[in-house]
């Protein structure tokens, strides 16, 4: 079993961190408030398997080893050149198939806090063409370039500003392509 190789990360009180079964594919996401309550958001290349040239959140897939804790501080890293300070609290849990060929997929998406510049994200610009700060008013764009009916980048994004627990359920998702 895989241990946090981040004791320094705070996860608020009954926060749940699901733990992958063997032969499990999970993914992790990280929507990210900055002081005015906008919501960070970048877009996928056009040339992405998955989801191309569509707004994401800071997230990716659980590698071997690596606990969801360990791969959310990990992308948030990489994506943006923040550190992970927080899990406030699970947004979702979501179970999909992408189109990529690798199947079924686990997901858990989370509000977090960090630390780092906000105003300058350290973006990976080979997978992402730009970024974003979405309040109330711009959520339509998260659907953009989305197949219809997949707004789950939207759906957490509202969740989050919102902030409210529960709002979205358990989601299991095999529309996703």
């Amino acid at each position: 079993m895989a241990t946090d190789r981040h004791p320094d990360v705070v996860v608020s009180s009954g926060v749940e961190i699901p733990v992958p079964a063997e032969g499990e594919l999970w993914a992790v996401g990280a929507v990210i408030l900055d002081r005015h309550g906008r919501a960070f958001a970048q877009k996928r290349s056009p040339d992405r398997r998955l989801f191309p040239d569509c707004w994401d959140i800071v997230g990716g897939h659980v590698e071997p080893g690596e606990t969801l804790l360990d791969t959310l501080a990990r992308e948030v890293a990489e994506e943006t050149g923040w550190r992970l300070r927080k899990v406030r609290r699970l947004l979702g849990l979501t179970t999909w198939t992408g189109d990529d060929g690798h199947g079924v997929r686990h997901e858990a998406d989370y509000l977090v806090e960090v630390d780092g510049d906000l105003d300058h994200p350290a973006l990976e610009w080979s997978k992402h063409t730009a970024y974003d700060w979405f309040g109330p008013e711009d959520l339509p764009r998260l659907k953009e370039n989305r197949a219809p009916g997949e707004f789950l980048i939207h759906d957490l994004v509202v969740a989050a500003l919102q902030d409210r627990p529960g709002l979205l359920p358990r989601i299991t998702r095999t529309d996703v392509g």
